[in-house]
């Protein structure tokens, strides 16, 4: 084994990722605005993949702008609209598919404690779902708008 091997890998990410696409393509509302030619904001739709409070991968059927600064408005279910402003960290493409991931530089402190719940609440669910607890979806989860487990389907059928 050389050192390379025996290397231990920590976590870089500061924030806590949302997954959003969880088994299937669920498109999010969201636009962001780039200049075009002739300075106008052009909105472009997008599919939200994940999200943490310091920023997203998402994909777009469109080349993203060559901007310095993106302008969005993310729409969740369930939650209020969120007024963002990021750069594009990374482009990758395929065909005529674009993933990106996106940096944010402004959002508002309500908004980064508002994602950063709602990954947290996420993730106590996949432990609960790991461990096998009998109930996994729990009425306070911040997430539940977002979510699509099978387990929440399943939880919504034991109430009824």
């Amino acid at each position: 084994m050389n050192k390379k091997d025996n290397k231990v890998f920590k976590e870089r990410r500061e924030h806590v990722r949302l997954p959003i696409l969880h088994g299937i393509l669920e498109p999010v509302e969201l636009e962001f605005f780039a200049k075009g030619p002739n300075g106008e904001h052009t909105p472009q739709p997008a599919i939200l993949i994940d999200l943490s409070a310091g920023g997203m991968r998402l994909i777009t059927f469109l080349e993203p702008p060559h901007s310095k600064e993106l302008n969005m408005i993310l729409k969740l279910a369930d939650v209020k609209e969120m007024p963002i402003t990021g750069k594009i960290s990374w482009v990758k493409q395929k065909g005529g598919v674009f993933m990106s991931g996106i940096i944010f530089s402004d959002i508002s402190h309500d908004d980064k404690k508002r994602i950063s719940d709602m990954a947290e609440d996420y993730v106590d669910c996949d432990t609960r779902i790991a461990l096998k607890l009998p109930e996994v979806c729990v009425e306070t989860c911040r997430a539940h708008g977002v979510c699509n487990k099978p387990q929440k389907d399943e939880s919504l059928f034991k109430k009824k």
